[in-house]
């Protein structure tokens, strides 16, 4: 296998995680409209930030972020070290560094092994409008307003694992470029070969690829990461657990996700996981996915809901083809998995037959 799909949901409780543009006195949630009905969401960026976060509470040394330009120069930019050998979530997050105009030596990007979607609302939900006043030693009160919702929020995901500590480099066509050192990074490619990576050629590409060791750990840390979930903003007022309430994953050949309809909003009554539409893709999708398809679920989240699923995947319960556990327990033994090198075949490509 080469790719861990997914489908992950948060459950927000009277939540604000994530503000959009607010007014003078009144921060705003985001909210998608979509055929005149409104769908609170978080942002992948700030998700991923969550989890950015996570993976320094777990020890990794975040890469420093350098501002460029002028505060009233609209060319202003924030970058990373771009430095993906010595930084995981350089390596795992992906980044861009622009050099000057027509430098493309001085340009150098990596796009994102892990890709997340837009943490959407799986069902119209019109946040609540609530207004506070600071009158604390002020002769005249100062009106402020916020937003905040309940509503589940689902995601697709995907993790290109082979791609996690490999890094192409470019060539003299420009091939390549999606995720490459560029020249400049001469020192990072040495600094590779020192902590023992190698020489490849990844899917036609050249390519310099860390040691598997390495390539593992920071694999599992993110898994870990995502296993203890938490930021967002109005915590203050309006603190909430982000660790995932539901989440389903299945280690697949391509760079396709096979989940993209098995939840859904359950007819008004929050998120539903549909095992007859996961039973259908896993029978359409059969020899690209290799069993078992993990699924977390949290106590107490959607227990009619689980009750019709388990129902509904009894017999695949029952020979393991899907398994549940709580989604700490599952992301936590994943990555175990990985660290203990049980899943080495998933960071390398699957081989294909030939063409006829």
């Amino acid at each position: 296998m080469a790719y861990l799909a997914g489908t992950v949901v948060l459950a927000v409780r009277a939540g604000a995680p994530n503000n959009g543009k607010g007014e003078e006195t009144r921060a705003r949630v985001k909210v998608a409209r979509i055929r005149g009905q409104v769908y609170p969401y978080v942002s992948a960026q700030a998700a991923r930030r969550w989890t950015r976060d996570g993976m320094v509470e777990l020890g990794s040394i975040p890469s420093p972020v350098t501002r460029v330009g002028k505060a009233q120069n609209k060319a202003q930019k924030a970058n990373t070290a771009a430095d993906p050998v010595r930084y995981a979530d350089d390596d795992l997050f992906g980044y861009m560094r622009a050099g000057a105009k027509r430098d493309d030596d001085a340009t150098t990007l990596r796009d994102s092994p892990f890709m997340l979607g837009t943490l959407l609302s799986v069902e119209p939900v019109y946040p609540t409008e609530d207004w506070g006043v600071m009158a604390r030693g002020v002769s005249e009160p100062v009106l402020h307003g916020h937003e905040f919702y309940t509503a589940d929020l689902a995601a697709p995901l995907l993790l290109d694992v082979p791609r996690i500590g490999t890094f192409t480099l470019p060539v003299a066509n420009g091939v390549g470029r999606a995720n490459y050192l560029s020249q400049e990074q001469a020192l990072q490619v040495a600094e590779a070969a020192a902590l023992g990576a190698t020489t490849t050629h990844f899917r036609d590409q050249p390519a310099v690829r860390l040691p598997l060791q390495e390539r593992r750990r920071r694999a599992a840390l993110l898994l870990e990461a995502l296993a203890q979930l938490s930021g967002g903003a109005k915590q203050a007022l309006h603190y909430g657990d982000r660790v995932p309430s539901l989440l389903v994953l299945v280690p697949f050949k391509g760079g396709v996700n096979p989940l993209a309809n098995v939840v859904d909003g359950g007819d008004g009554e929050g998120v539903r996981l549909r095992g007859d539409v996961l039973l259908q893709e896993l029978r359409a999708w059969e020899g690209e996915w290799e069993a078992p398809v993990r699924i977390g679920w949290r106590p107490g989240f959607r227990d009619q809901g689980r009750a019709d699923f388990e129902k509904q995947c009894a017999q695949e319960l029952a020979d393991g083809t899907i398994v549940i556990d709580h989604p700490r327990t599952i992301l936590r033994g994943l990555a175990g998995e990985l660290r203990e090198g049980r899943l080495d075949s998933w960071f390398e490509d699957p081989a294909r037959p030939a063409a006829e």
